[in-house]
C-alpha cells in the first residue's frame, strides 16, 4: 500500500512540474511590455514636480509617486525635493550614504508608469 503511495504522489508532483513548466514557456514574454512602455522625457517629468502630482525618473524608470508620499516612512518633506526630476542619486543614497531597503526597491514597480528618455 505504501508503495503505491509513494508511486502515485511522485507521479502527481512530477506532473505538477511538467504542467508548471509548460505554463512557463507559453507564459507571453515581459519584454514585449517593457518594449511598448511609454517613453517620458525631462520636460515632462518637470511638469510633474508638485506633491499632489510627484513624478520621479529613477534608475531609468519613472515613477508616479504622489499616492505613495503619505505613506512613507519618513515625512514627505524629504521626498517632495525631487518630484518632477531625476532622482536616482537621492534614491540610491537617501541623500545620507544608506541604500533603500529591498522592501522599498520592491514597491516601486507598483509605482512605475514609463522610462526615463532624459533630455529636456
Amino acid at each position: 500500500m505504501m508503495r503505491k503511495l509513494f508511486y502515485v504522489s511522485t507521479a502527481v508532483f512530477w506532473i505538477a512540474v511538467a504542467g508548471l513548466w509548460i505554463g512557463n514557456l507559453m507564459a507571453p514574454a515581459d519584454q514585449a511590455a517593457v518594449a511598448a512602455e511609454r517613453e517620458i522625457g525631462g520636460a515632462e517629468l518637470a511638469r510633474h514636480a508638485t506633491p499632489d502630482d510627484c513624478w520621479m525618473a529613477i534608475r531609468g524608470g519613472v515613477y508616479d509617486l504622489a499616492a505613495y508620499l503619505p505613506d512613507h516612512p519618513s515625512r514627505p518633506s524629504i521626498i517632495e525635493p525631487w518630484c518632477g526630476k531625476e532622482a536616482t542619486e537621492a534614491y540610491d543614497t537617501k541623500t545620507k550614504g544608506r541604500k533603500h531597503s529591498p522592501e522599498a526597491d520592491a514597491l516601486l514597480p507598483k509605482y512605475r508608469i514609463g522610462r526615463f528618455i532624459g533630455g529636456s
